[in-house]
């Protein structure tokens, strides 16, 4: 998707929220920023002095379908709007708002799997349930990584962490 398109996709995701009455800041810049570094998030709304910055995954632009890229643009848009620059109860107002009337799927977070993208990050360790075997994948190194006995699993396992072989994905 070019950056023009990206950029019309944030001019209807403003147009939805406001036509819901959600205040969506007067000042959000009508250009989104795409970030080549990011590896673990989708979007980022940045509030900077001149008003909010949307910030965009460019791997999300650039492989990502419309739909995906619409949504993510949403859940940034409603950080724009007055004491919602976390996820409190006002942004999952609005967030249910705009999934009820536009079918979106707004969560807190997100995947790469239901954005439709192929997750290539590269895992660095495995933390493994010593009770069920549930695997969870780490990408760097952690409180978790280090201290596993500090931690359970959602079944009450302990956990024990192995080294991933380079190259392993998710």
């Amino acid at each position: 998707m070019t950056q023009s398109e990206v950029n019309q996709l944030l001019a209807l995701a403003i147009r939805q929220a406001r036509d819901l009455g959600i205040p969506v800041a007067k000042n959000i810049s009508p250009v989104v920023e795409l970030n080549f570094r990011a590896k673990n998030r989708f979007g980022c709304c940045i509030h900077r002095p001149t008003g909010p910055v949307i910030e965009l995954n460019a791997k999300l632009a650039m492989e990502g379908n419309r739909d995906a890229i619409l949504q993510v643009l949403v859940h940034e848009v409603l950080h724009t709007c007055p004491t919602c620059s976390n996820h409190d109860y006002r942004w999952q107002f609005y967030a249910n708002l705009m999934n009820q009337h536009y079918g979106y799927n707004i969560q807190r977070t997100d995947n790469f799997s239901n954005l439709g993208l192929e997750d290539d990050r590269q895992v660095k360790y495995w933390v493994i349930c010593n009770r069920c075997g549930k695997r969870f994948a780490r990408l760097k190194r952690s409180a978790v990584t280090d201290y596993p006995e500090r931690y359970r699993c959602q079944c009450g396992g302990t956990l024990r962490v192995e080294k991933a072989p380079p190259g392993t994905r998710r």
